[in-house]
């Protein structure tokens, strides 16, 4: 990989708009408006032992204008190489969507996606090839040192001399005063070499004052600290959340004023990002593995997270889109410990901090997005999911793909397709998806499920509903490759995956599959494919239609061998099939299905094993999928069938 200086990086904050922007939601660039706190910071790893070769961090004031621009009031860098110095403004264009989602243009050398809400922006490059963290907040001049006031936890993550071994977190706890006073700051830090052995620390005499709207948090020299000299700390204007940075190093931390109700979740949509380190390896292989996200989770009143992350690798070499099951204890009072991260939240349950436990380092931040809804034909923002996975709406689309869209007067009535193939039409309502009408499994008042058709092949689907003549909002996503999602028996895509042993009986935990089975899946999002059918049409059964794509199976985390068929599912439409075999070694119980295409996993379902042998295994004169009636199932809801903690942890120790 070729090294950033800091000539090239603040030349390259300067070019010109990226691909992507053509076509892009752009009526949400009023939600960015005005001045902004920021602090980027950045990581080049340069080999595969994970050693960074190059970090820095960027802060200032970034003024945005509500028409997609905005400069960067000579911002001051402090880098590796041993730069610390400010810059002459710096210009650049932004997009960004209904939702809040969108991109700021080619700072470090490419755009920053992320998401606003509230004034608050969180995002990360993830297609550039460093690993980095970008987090602006609205300024407020009257925001003074009484603002600061009440009990706050920090999550901290710094980078010493550029070896895995020597970067560490630590989560703070400590009392603001309102006057300047904090006094002592205990913290429990992890070091990368130190694997899940904690470091209790205690940091006295600590200070903070505010002037403009920022603030300076003052932490006395100390060879034993956390933190060391001075820190800018940047809050939001209700004191809630804080985060900033060191004036010295390429460091980041995260704050939230911690509340003692259980007011996280419940049914909302948060916005996410953070910084990622997994040092498990380290002691054993002698590497780590460096990463950075941005996305978005949707949790219910029962408890349940399905989240997503787009992910830039360790190497730079690609991302990757992650989605994710996960649970969170709906009694939780403004903290909560989910496998390898500890979470803190705000009394309103607006923001949510992480903190990873040793070996699994890193930060993170969610903030809640704001509820969306509309009059006449209303398509919301944040309402395109994949109607399997129910993976949420950052997350990349797929030709081929069946997904679910959500709003308001969508529909006169509900229609629901009973045969293949599907049309593009029902009831007098379509889904322009790049103004091609997209095959329609049902629609209702507030509920269509489509398939994105194979002719969508620009990087960004421009998505749209006609009922009867009038049009509704745009609603823009990314498309991928492939968006894996598996179907799952609770209907909820985070219970146990509708798969079937060869004599068609479903898997259940009564029923389990059996290590060495050969067993058979249905799922979506897997792409393209050979023979090509026609957008609508039901998959083959003379002349199998096979994924184009190289997809995997992973169950509890252990690779099968590589599908003897992945392609479209016969007399079916909107759907895909699979045919694997269950890998040896696995234990009974209740296991991670992992479902992924090219750089895209869905680590959501679940699936039933047994410890049973070869003489248990269910019968049957072929392995190729069989189609049953010609249609698809019924539409899903999206409650949560029942709740199991862990899902995430599984994902981040997958990188």
């Amino acid at each position: 990989m070729t090294r950033l200086g800091p000539a090239v990086w603040f030349l390259t904050l300067m070019g010109a708009a990226p691909v992507f922007a053509q076509g892009w939601d752009t009526s949400g660039n009023n939600l960015l408006k005005g001045i902004y706190y920021f602090r980027h910071v950045s990581y080049e790893v340069s080999d595969a032992a994970g050693d960074i070769d190059y970090a820095a961090a960027l802060y200032g004031t970034i003024t945005f204008d509500g028409n997609g621009n905005y400069t960067m009031n000579t911002p001051w860098i402090v880098d590796s190489q041993g730069n610390n110095q400010s810059n002459t403004n710096i210009m650049g264009t932004y997009k960004i969507a209904a939702s809040g989602y969108g991109f700021l243009d080619n700072p470090f050398g490419d755009s920053v996606y992320g998401l606003v809400s509230n004034g608050v922006f969180v995002g990360s490059s993830t297609e550039s090839g460093l690993n980095d963290l970008f987090i602006a907040v609205t300024t407020t001049p009257a925001v003074s040192n009484a603002t600061f006031v009440g009990n706050y936890s920090i999550a901290y993550m710094n980078v010493l001399d550029g070896t895995p071994g020597a970067n560490y977190d630590a989560l703070g706890q400590f009392t603001a005063d309102g006057r300047g006073n904090i006094g002592t700051v205990n913290f429990t830090a992890y070091l990368g070499s130190n694997g899940s052995s904690a470091i209790p620390l205690a940091e006295t005499g600590v200070r903070y004052t505010f002037s403009n709207g920022a603030g300076n948090l003052s932490f006395p020299t100390s060879s034993n600290q956390v933190i060391t000299g001075t820190q800018f700390l940047y809050i939001s204007p209700d004191g809630n959340f804080i985060f900033g940075g060191s004036n010295s190093y390429w460091d980041m931390f995260v704050g939230v004023r911690k509340g003692t109700a259980a007011s996280f979740g419940g049914k909302s949509t948060y916005y996410q990002a953070g910084l990622s380190e997994d040092a498990s390896q380290l002691s054993t292989a002698g590497f780590a593995v460096i990463g950075s996200y941005y996305g978005s989770l949707s949790t219910t009143s029962s408890g349940a997270i399905i989240g997503h992350q787009r992910f830039e690798d360790v190497f730079g070499v690609g991302s990757e889109d992650d989605t994710y099951g996960d649970a969170y204890p709906t009694s939780a009072a403004g903290q909560y410990t989910d496998g390898s991260i500890q979470y803190t939240f705000t009394q309103d349950g607006a923001v949510r901090i992480g903190f990873g436990v040793g070996p699994f380092l890193g930060i993170d931040v969610a903030v809640r997005a704001p509820a969306f809804s509309g009059s006449g034909v209303f398509l919301d923002p944040t309402g395109v999911r994949n109607a399997a996975s129910f993976a949420p709406f950052t997350a990349q689309l797929a030709r081929g793909e069946l997904i679910i869209l959500t709003g308001s007067g969508l529909a006169p009535r509900t229609i629901i397709q009973s045969t293949a193939p599907f049309t593009s039409t029902l009831g007098g309502v379509q889904v322009l998806i790049n103004n091609v009408a997209a095959p329609l499994y049902y629609v209702t008042t507030g509920q269509i499920a489509a398939v994105v058709p194979y002719g969508t092949t620009t990087a960004i689907a421009q998505i749209q509903v006609i009922n009867n003549g009038v049009a509704s909002n745009v609603v823009t996503a990314f498309v991928g490759t492939t968006a894996p999602g598996v179907l799952t028996q609770g209907q909820d895509g985070i219970s146990d995956a509708i798969v079937q042993h060869l004599d068609f009986s479903l898997v259940t935990p009564a029923h389990p599959a059996q290590p060495g089975e050969t067993l058979l899946g249905y799922v979506t999002g897997l792409g393209d494919v050979s023979p090509a059918v026609a957008d609508g049409a039901p998959g083959p059964s003379d002349t199998l239609s096979n994924a184009t794509n190289p997809i995997t199976v992973s169950i509890g985390g252990v690779p099968a061998a590589a599908p003897s068929f992945a392609g479209l599912a016969p007399t079916l439409s909107g759907l895909y099939a699979i045919v694997f075999v269950v890998p040896t070694g696995l234990t009974a119980g209740e296991h991670t299905f992992t479902l992924g295409g090219p750089n895209a996993f869905s680590f959501e379902s679940t699936l039933p094993v047994g410890g049973g042998t070869a003489s248990d295994i269910p019968s049957a004169s072929s392995t190729a999928p069989a189609g049953r009636n010609g249609t698809s199932p019924a539409p899903r809801n999206r409650s949560r069938n029942r709740s199991r903690t862990g899902q995430r942890a599984v994902s981040l120790q997958k990188r």
